[in-house]
């Protein structure tokens, strides 16, 4: 294996050269632990550990999901950072979040999901703060995930489009958010307590529910 000539963060290094055999057993080795998360791209490896800003924010925007799924009475699965992988593609990740939606019942009552056989994660939330992440629009797109949040500083919404992801100002998942609402939000998350703010938000949401009536 060689590391990657660009210098790791504290809490994310890439590796080249690394098999789909590795990678398997850091998996089975680690299948027990919430981190460190992997990402797999043919041959590329990108073991990351989440420090407590990055999932703050993760686990606010978690709950802006849940709170518009639970006020629209819609069923869901929050599937968390679960393994998706295909041996066959070489391509594997564990996201921030991840939630079944429109393909709850096709995973409901399974322990294991087999990427051959079952659907992707219908959402999928991706926090990267320190913009220096592998790019896994391409295992994203392997593995065709309809939908993808990504927050940097502010969040950003991609749609996939047959074949490639495309910015959207709004989710197709949960129409009524839009990517200024969810950053507005998160923001609002990290500076106020969490009972008022997790009160707040579903407030919100029963407004925008109200309005789009």
């Amino acid at each position: 294996m060689s590391v990657a000539s660009k210098p790791p963060t504290a809490d994310r290094v890439i590796i080249r050269d690394v098999s789909w055999q590795t990678y398997e057993c850091l998996l089975k080795d680690l299948e027990n632990r919430s981190a460190p998360r992997l990402a797999y791209d043919r041959g590329i490896l990108e073991i990351m550990s989440p420090h407590f800003g990055h999932e703050e924010v993760n686990r606010a925007l978690a709950a802006i999901v849940e709170i518009v799924l639970e006020e629209m009475e819609i069923d869901f699965r929050n599937a968390g950072s679960t393994t998706f992988k295909r041996e066959d593609q070489e391509r594997g990740f564990e996201p921030d979040s991840s939630f079944y939606i429109r393909n709850v019942e096709r995973v409901r009552g399974k322990n294991k999901l087999d990427m051959n056989v079952d659907p992707p994660p219908d959402l999928l939330i991706e926090v990267d703060l320190t913009h220096n992440s592998l790019n896994k629009f391409p295992l994203y797109t392997a593995l065709a995930v309809p939908e993808v949040w990504r927050y940097t500083d502010v969040l950003k919404i991609w749609l996939l489009n047959e074949s490639q992801y495309i910015r959207s100002s709004t989710s197709r998942a949960l129409p009524i958010l839009t990517e200024n609402v969810i950053s507005q939000w998160v923001q609002s998350s990290i500076v106020e307590k969490r009972p008022p703010w997790l009160h707040a938000t579903r407030l919100r949401v029963r407004e925008l529910l109200s309005e789009g009536c």
